[in-house]
């Protein structure tokens, strides 16, 4: 019996985990959940799945949770704040850790996991984006297990090979393919995407998804991200990570070998699937996800990504190529940006001039600790909110 702990359990990723975890109560058992403020459907987990910890934003959130707890009778600890996060992560009582609370307000949580050699199901793209070298360092220095919920990286993790050491050149692999569904603007004229609404923004076509992550597709900053991710998880350069439209999404990405071998993994767009293959590797179990019928896709297609459509895919192979703090400064910059959007304040093709001009204006440099990392991201925030 594993236990585990979801960071993020009300989002869209816990609540698949939590869907998962329903169908092998012979296998798994919650140790910890947490939300933001999102008490009511916090308070109906914990009344369906028992977990021996709760954890919120704040204290008002808390007193409330506390109360309707006892009010089921339940005995549920408590807790409130960022540093309860880091303790539900971190816990001894705790196997696995699904992370996915989102932004970079996930990233203390997902690195007080490594650092406690936690089996970590990695659903927080911003913790490697921001962090890469300080969370890889801390996964490797304390035995813990790092497995990726993105669908693109769960793809690649499986069709790498078995004893894969992060070495491309050592293990004949050419290059890692990122597919991408190209979002809900991949066929509508560029000179009108300035008239897109948060509405239309957020309505993707194969994805259910949170507000925000809706948007980073559309912009495909959500791609850019991920070839971040990409190049820490699999100790890849930008130049060996290309990224193909692929809008069927049933492909979810592609590694390519030098004997000419493209290896694929294919799947209905269903997060249960990466859940829970990730949850019982190396085993295989039952993600309540519908086997897969070709003949009813009928047609594959790709199409190379446009830069001038998607600038923001550019500016994040931009920072990948900079280094150093360059990649927190442009996700911080794009989570200004995106809620600018989402509130109406600024229209959709600003959210890339934005990042443009706070990477432009701050000068990037070494990381070596995460407070660097947090001052840099305060300072691309204060910057970014100036320009709106």
């Amino acid at each position: 019996m594993q236990a585990v702990t979801i960071l993020g359990s009300t989002g869209s990723i816990g609540v698949s985990t939590l869907d998962v975890l329903a169908r092998h109560p012979d296998r798994f058992e919650v140790y910890a959940l947490t939300a933001h403020t999102s008490v009511d459907a916090l308070l109906a987990q914990c009344k369906q799945f028992r977990p021996r910890v709760a954890v919120v934003a704040h204290a008002e959130a808390a007193q409330q949770l506390h109360k309707g707890l006892r009010a089921l009778g339940l005995d549920t600890e408590v807790a409130y704040g960022a540093a309860a996060l880091c303790d539900v992560a971190a816990a001894a009582q705790c196997d696995v850790v699904m992370a996915a609370i989102v932004g970079a307000a996930g990233l203390a949580s997902t690195l007080a996991a490594a650092h406690a050699g936690k089996k970590i199901l990695l659903a927080n793209k911003e913790a490697l984006v921001m962090a890469g070298r300080l969370l890889m360092d801390a996964v490797a220095a304390n035995g813990a297990c790092l497995l990726p919920i993105d669908s693109e990286h769960n793809a690649i993790f499986q069709c790498l090979p078995h004893d894969f050491q992060r070495a491309l050149e050592h293990q004949g692999i050419a290059k890692i393919i990122l597919t991408a569904s190209g979002g809900p603007f991949l066929l509508r004229a560029v000179d009108t995407l300035d008239q897109v609404t948060p509405e239309q923004a957020v309505a993707h076509p194969k994805w259910v998804m949170g507000r925000k992550i809706s948007v980073d597709s559309a912009t495909m900053m959500n791609k850019g991200l991920e070839v971040i991710e990409a190049h820490w998880l699999f100790g890849a350069p930008a130049d060996r990570i290309e990224v193909l439209i692929h809008p069927q999404s049933v492909i979810h990405s592609m590694v390519s070998y030098i004997d000419g071998s493209v290896l694929a993994q294919l799947g209905n767009p269903d997060m249960r699937t990466p859940i829970a293959h990730a949850l019982a590797h190396p085993e295989r179990l039952a993600s309540g996800v519908a086997q897969l019928d070709l003949t009813q896709i009928g047609q594959l297609s790709f199409v190379a990504p446009d830069l001038a459509r998607f600038p923001c895919l550019r500016l994040a192979y931009d920072a990948l190529h900079a280094g150093g703090s360059a990649a927190a400064i442009l996700n911080a910059a794009n989570e200004v940006a995106v809620q600018a959007f989402l509130n109406g304040k600024i229209g959709f093709r600003m959210i890339d001039q934005v990042i443009e001009k706070v990477m432009n204006r701050l000068p990037t440099v070494a990381v070596s600790d995460i407070e660097t990392l947090f001052e840099q991201d305060r300072q691309a925030r204060a910057v970014a909110t100036e320009f709106l």
